[in-house]
């Protein structure tokens, strides 16, 4: 899934590209990707792109007061196009879910992979339309660290839980979250409302890092390079039975049913695996 980095990386190569453009048309593929009616997605045509802009893991473009807002969930992912074909995309005959065609016949598609369909686009005159949008939390790049202390201030929650919740920080989701975890020398369960001020400082210092130096890596790629991007600046994510890059200890994982965690037991749990079950419980 693309997170806060990768998605602030498309946000730039699309602002770059299509801010000042006028919208040839929409076309949809997928009529259920589309979860919104009001106004019509036609209505975009002939308008303009004056802003690309973020919120968490949201791409908004704004044509001139009606924005076009997506969300490439899990398995979605964007594809652009300085020449798109001149056929109209139909719904049902191919992968594309929207095809964003601008008057240039530059543009880009919206596609999804496998079978669960989470792709989700939303028209409307203002993004707090949107309910994934107006629960969202603060942005993790924006907040102060007093505030982030409040966060976590008396919550049960396991640390990287409440990393990847979006309504308590915008943006950060699986593989990010262990990656700061790893850098703040935390164990993922971890009881947010327990940590002491040392272990918030290196949390809070941690996640700024982290962010910070996978949107720099993104910064100025174009789309199709993005998710090589996001691999490749992992230390511990996706890199199980790898030696850890601080200590050289082998990269641990703990398996879920549709997800998995990494993570360095002599980093981060006092060199203690963490059971690979749901129950959150350090082996004896």
């Amino acid at each position: 899934m693309p997170e806060l980095p990768e998605v602030q990386g498309l946000v730039d190569f699309l602002a770059s590209r299509v801010v000042g453009l006028p919208v040839a048309r929409v076309e949809l593929g997928s009529f259920s990707v589309l979860k919104t009616y009001d106004p019509p997605v036609d209505s975009l045509g002939g308008l303009s792109v004056t802003n690309v802009t973020r919120h968490g893991k949201w791409v908004d473009i704004d044509v001139d007061g009606i924005h076009l807002v997506f969300h490439l969930s899990r398995a979605g992912w964007l594809r652009w196009s300085d020449a798109l074909p001149q056929t109209v995309v139909r719904p049902g005959k191919s992968p594309i879910a929207l095809r964003m065609r601008f008057a240039d016949d530059s543009g880009f598609d919206l596609t999804e992979a496998g079978t669960q369909k989470r792709l989700a686009v939303h028209v409307v005159r203002d993004p707090s339309q949107v309910p994934g949008i107006a629960s969202l939390g603060p942005d993790p790049l924006s907040i102060s660290r007093s505030d982030f202390a409040a966060l976590l201030a008396g919550s049960r929650s396991q640390v990287k839980g409440l990393l990847r919740d979006q309504s308590v920080l915008a943006g950060v989701g699986n593989a990010y979250s262990d990656e700061v975890l790893h850098a703040a020398k935390l164990s993922p369960y971890t009881i947010a409302g327990k940590l002491d001020e040392d272990q918030i400082d290196r949390l809070y210092a941690a996640l700024r890092d982290i962010l910070t130096e996978a949107i720099a890596a993104a910064s100025g790629k174009p789309a199709k390079d993005l998710k090589d991007a996001k691999r490749a600046g992992m230390r511990v994510h996706g890199r199980t039975g790898e030696k850890c890059p601080v200590c050289g200890d082998v990269i641990r994982e703990v398996s879920f049913a549709d997800r998995s965690m990494q993570y360095c037991a002599t980093c981060q749990t006092g060199g203690k695996p963490l059971a690979d079950r749901r129950m959150s419980r350090l082996l004896k």
